[in-house]
């Protein structure tokens, strides 16, 4: 069962501060001009934020990039925010197609439009001195075999490595469930097909866990720990890609933060909501408290249930 709002989870009477530092998704600020939503955050006490480069959140597309990403530096500098910047925008690229075009296109010239704006963001994260690179793979495109979806995301990664080497930016891919990499299986199989980069390291979803992986959330944790690089956090259900509230899905959560803390895991965890984001200042006020209320639960019993 989910640590739902109710009445807080048991603490430890003698707790030192926990280790884990929360941020939120601007995806699910969208309704907010960049600056009040980094203000906002501050303001809520987030130690950072997940930010996804979108027309209305520092436009990776729109004229004087550099400018801008100098300005925006300026302000997580005096908000005191840490900062990943995340490649989600659903239609940052095409107005008609969700994701689209993905580095899996069966055009060559859309694979090499999303490379570009990867090889941006890459540049971007390092002007912001961001903990991470978040992307992922799309979708198998209608008529495509596995083997030459996974030859087409292997090549187009590769100039993404490259720039992401140079920038000393760590790349984090997501697995996302219906995408081609999907699963942490999935990760390790790219990885190893691209020789095993040191600059690639893993975003992990923890709701994404719990819907579709083989092992609970705190054993993805546990396993992902020598890859991880982001992690994205929220809750949802079994077999059900919805992002939902903490509390409204099925996530046990303190266990999944025990686990992450003891991994020594030090960017941020960012709580991902955007199809909340009509109403992202409420959620964004509701997530953190619960987060810090899990983060000092104590496990209870061989499951780690908490009253």
């Amino acid at each position: 069962m989910s640590t739902g709002p109710g009445p807080a989870p048991c603490a430890r009477p003698d707790a030192a501060p926990h280790p884990l530092r929360f941020g939120y998704g601007t995806n699910g600020l969208t309704d907010l001009r960049l600056d009040d939503a980094l203000g906002l955050l501050a303001d809520l006490g987030y130690d950072g934020v997940g930010l996804t480069l979108d027309h209305m959140h520092l436009d990776p597309l729109a004229p004087d990039l550099a400018d801008r990403t100098r300005q925006v530096a300026r302000r997580l500098d005096a908000l005191g925010l840490d900062v990943t910047v995340e490649t989600g925008a659903r239609y940052v690229l095409d107005p008609r197609r969700k994701h689209g075009p993905s580095l899996l296109d069966p055009d060559p010239e859309g694979r090499a439009r999303r490379v570009d704006l990867l090889v941006r963001a890459v540049r971007v994260a390092a002007d912001l001195g961001a903990h991470a690179l978040h992307c992922f793979s799309g979708t198998t495109p209608p008529g495509t075999d596995e083997d030459t979806a996974w030859k087409r995301l292997a090549e187009a990664l590769t100039p993404v490595v490259e720039a992401a080497t140079e920038a000393g930016v760590p790349l984090a891919v997501e697995p996302e469930p219906g995408h081609l990499l999907a699963t942490l299986a999935d990760f390790h199989r790219l990885r190893e097909t691209l020789g095993d980069p040191g600059v690639l390291g893993l975003t992990l979803d923890i709701g994404h866990c719990q819907c579709l992986e083989p092992l609970p959330p705190a054993d993805c944790v546990r396993a992902a720990a020598p890859w991880l690089r982001h992690v994205q956090i929220e809750d949802m259900r079994r077999g059900v890609h919805e992002h939902l509230p903490f509390g409204d899905g099925e996530i046990d959560f303190p266990p999944v933060l025990d686990a992450l803390a003891a991994t020594g895991y030090q960017a941020l965890t960012v709580v991902e909501l955007p199809r909340h984001s009509h109403a992202g200042p409420h959620f964004a006020g509701r997530s953190l408290p619960f987060l810090h209320r899990a983060a000092r639960a104590t496990p209870e019993g061989p499951e780690g249930r908490t009253p």
